[in-house]
């Protein structure tokens, strides 16, 4: 009988250029959240062609697919993510979580019928801040699994970063539009009621744990320098350690915003962009193999916290709900970190390329070694 693992890992193998060649064409066709529809389709196909059983549309998301191979008694899931960022393309190196999740898929298909395993892809829409897997997991996805799966790029291995919870609100300011010049009197500014805001939660920072993050744009400032701005727009994120945190620390800076409203005689709307995404709940018994899987590929892990261990994420919330683990994996990018244009950059190339093939492999190995003794 072949060794699973070595199989596994000769279906990547065979599969390199494949793989290099998705992960690079979605990298050069960025797409945003919720509208990522070539990506999507890339993907879907993939895994069509190598057997699989493809739903895209799935439950009502266009973007969203999943993809179904074999029928063992261990079912373990998957997540491509997509989306890019605006302004930023790739910036967080989706395209090579799309392609490392179909390398991993691949792999256990290979070996699904001896390890006795039921493969699932998830194609996660618009984790950038839109809760694309939090809206699946509203309407019933995940919920088969015994083990969820993802490894997202990093400028450096991280297996056990601590994710944040986060929420995502839009904060909007309405005043009365007048001549700047001629009756700034009659005019209610919106622009100055930010100012105040922006001013409060700085001021706040002070007072706030380490543990939390407040950061956020102005996405609309006004009209015309000549004119009282009328209405103004902005993003915000809140994060902290646990959801609970999370809403004490929001109640406190929505005071902010609603000092700028009293301020100045604006009124003021915060709206939710998405669900809050969870802190990461992380099994233990599943990162060991992962982590002992990855030095087994001849990869070091810093000693500390890598530089994504207060990011984000909607798997996050997967967690909550079923077995899963969510590790960062280097492309050797530094001084270049997510969210920067040179970490797009780093995003293919032949560093990348040995991430997405580790990355796949260690995914796969994990499921094997997590799931072969059981049977």
């Amino acid at each position: 009988m072949s060794d699973p693992k070595f199989v596994a890992a000769e279906a990547i193998s065979r599969r390199k250029a494949q793989l290099v060649e998705l992960s690079e064409r979605i990298h050069a066709t960025p797409e945003l959240g919720w509208q990522e529809h070539l990506a999507s389709g890339w993907v879907a196909d993939a895994l069509a062609d190598a057997g699989f059983t493809v739903e895209r549309p799935y439950l009502g998301l266009d973007t969203a697919l999943r993809a179904g191979f074999g029928s063992g008694p261990h079912t373990v899931g998957l997540c491509a993510e997509y989306d890019a960022l605006p302004g930023l393309g790739h910036a967080c190196g989706h395209n090579l979580i799309s392609a490392m999740t179909v390398g991993a898929a691949l792999a256990l298909a290979a070996v699904a019928d001896e390890v006795g395993l039921t493969v699932v892809v998830y194609g996660t829409p618009a984790e950038e801040g839109l809760g694309g897997k939090c809206e699946l997991l509203d309407r019933g996805a995940f919920t088969e699994l015994d083990l969820a799966m993802m490894a997202h790029p990093a400028p450096e291995d991280d297996p056990d970063p601590a994710a944040l919870a986060v929420s995502h609100s839009r904060i909007s300011y309405r005043g009365k539009a007048a001549h700047a010049a001629g009756a700034p009197q009659e005019g209610v500014n919106a622009a100055d009621a930010f100012t105040i805001a922006q001013t409060a939660i700085g001021l706040l920072r002070q007072q706030l744990p380490a543990s939390v993050r407040v950061h956020g744009v102005v996405t609309n400032a006004g009209e015309a320098p000549n004119a009282i701005a009328e209405h103004t727009e902005g993003r915000w994120y809140v994060r902290a350690e646990t959801l609970e945190e999370l809403h004490r620390t929001e109640e406190r800076v929505w005071k902010c915003f609603e000092a700028g409203a009293l301020a100045t005689g604006c009124t003021l709307e915060i709206t939710p962009e998405s669900q809050p995404y969870s802190e990461m709940r992380t099994d233990q018994r599943t990162l060991a193999l992962y982590t002992a899987n990855l030095e087994k590929l001849g990869r070091v892990i810093p000693d500390g916290p890598g530089t994504m261990s207060r990011a984000s994420t909607d798997f996050a919330n997967v967690s909550q709900v079923v077995d899963a683990i969510h590790p960062y994996i280097g492309i050797g990018s530094l001084p270049a970190v997510n969210h920067q244009k040179e970490f797009a950059a780093a995003c293919v190339g032949p560093t990348a390329e040995r991430a997405l093939l580790d990355g796949a492999t260690a995914l796969a190995w994990t499921a094997i070694d997590r799931f072969a003794r059981s049977n």
